[in-house]
């Protein structure tokens, strides 16, 4: 019988990581790579019967690479601590991995809660991930943000949908935000790439016209236009702080 293993990368994440892990209760085996959380990730994570690792921070690339080497089953479904794999996906994963020809991978729609409001447009939605795969055949690439599998093979679509409760709140969004924009800017600087007036001036309403008006954000209401705000917004940082590490670290 196929085995799946269910791979998470956790950092204080306890007050998300019940409702992920019930939700995945039903795989062969849940693998658990913690950055030393100062919370009770570890215990939580142990409660569900999870093998826990510990390893340094490293980027969200490496970090995911390394619970695949963890992992024994020959498929491998990536998920995050603040999403929710709902009972028709996981038959869904089930289905198609037990009847499996030669697809390597697959991709699973996810649907994103902002402030409390499922968001529909500003290009959040489907939001097609690629998360179940044949262990054999994908490997993480080394992004220390918005990392992506690579996959060797033919890959499809599954129906249902994962659910990723990311932002509810604001504080929680600013939060991610900062860290994201400085491992977005440092992996840029790591590219070679510069930061200035153009980009700063140009990039920013671009995204906000993107996400709100061609990506229909107005359709999601006050939160489409506060999300799409944001999402300017978060542009304009990375690039000052790419800016920043142009002056102090010099180009390479």
């Amino acid at each position: 019988m196929t085995r799946i293993s269910a791979i998470i990368i956790t950092k204080n994440e306890e007050s998300n990581l019940p409702r992920l892990l019930r939700s995945v209760s039903w795989a062969d085996e849940i693998v658990v790579v913690d950055s030393h959380s100062e919370d009770k990730t570890v215990e939580v994570a142990k409660q569900f019967g999870a093998q826990v690792h510990q390893m340094d921070w490293v980027g969200f690339g490496p970090a995911k690479q390394a619970a695949a080497n963890y992992a024994t089953g020959e498929w491998l479904l990536s998920v995050d601590a603040d999403e929710e794999v709902t009972p028709e996906l996981a038959l869904e994963i089930q289905s198609v991995v037990a009847g499996n020809g030669d697809t390597e991978g697959y991709y699973l729609p996810r649907r994103t809660s902002f402030l409390g409001r499922w968001i529909y447009h500003c290009g959040w939605y489907p939001d097609p991930v690629l998360r179940l795969f044949r262990k054999e055949s994908g490997t993480f690439n080394d992004a220390l943000v918005h990392e992506r599998v690579l996959v060797t093979g033919q890959t499809a679509q599954l129906k249902n949908e994962l659910l990723h409760y990311s932002y509810p709140d604001l504080e929680l969004y600013l939060e991610k935000l900062n860290r994201y924009t400085s491992l977005g800017a440092e992996e840029a600087w790591r590219e070679g790439k510069r930061a200035g007036l153009p980009q700063m001036l140009i990039k920013p309403p671009v995204t906000f016209v993107k996400h709100f008006v061609v990506k229909l954000g107005f359709l999601d209401g006050i939160e489409g236009f506060i999300l799409s705000i944001l999402s300017a917004m978060s542009v304009l940082i990375k690039y000052a702080k790419l800016r920043q590490l142009n002056k102090t670290k010099g180009h390479l």
